[in-house]
């Protein structure tokens, strides 16, 4: 065909677009973070680590003396925050536990729970 664009050109852009699509998901990062994470203002950390990323969701501490961050956001973006958070944080982080879900979209901001 004369067609402004050839098959394998059209079939390579629509593998593209919905490869695209797959990537702009956002996510929804959970983490528990044990440690020295309680009383250290940790917290308080990541909510402030959270408005340098397009990020929400929520920190909160556990009874058994754990950390549990819910997150939702861009995969790159949600990396960058654990990142962040790790490189600030990490001295006080002897262990965490990550999952990736689908985000749920239910979270306007970023905050801090109580318990």
């Amino acid at each position: 065909s004369n067609g402004q664009f050839g098959e394998i050109e059209v079939t390579e852009f629509l593998e593209t677009q919905e490869i695209r699509d797959v990537v702009m998901e956002p996510i929804r990062a959970q983490v528990y973070f044990s440690g020295r994470v309680q009383g250290v203002g940790f917290r308080v950390t990541v909510r402030q680590i959270a408005r340098d990323f397009e990020v929400v969701g929520y920190v909160r501490n556990l009874s058994d003396g754990r950390v549990h961050l819910v997150a939702e956001g861009f995969e790159g973006e949600i990396r960058r925050f654990k990142a962040e958070i790790q490189r600030i944080m990490g001295r006080n982080i002897h262990d965490l536990t990550a999952d990736e879900l689908a985000a749920s979209g239910e979270f306007e901001k970023f905050e801090i729970r109580s318990e």
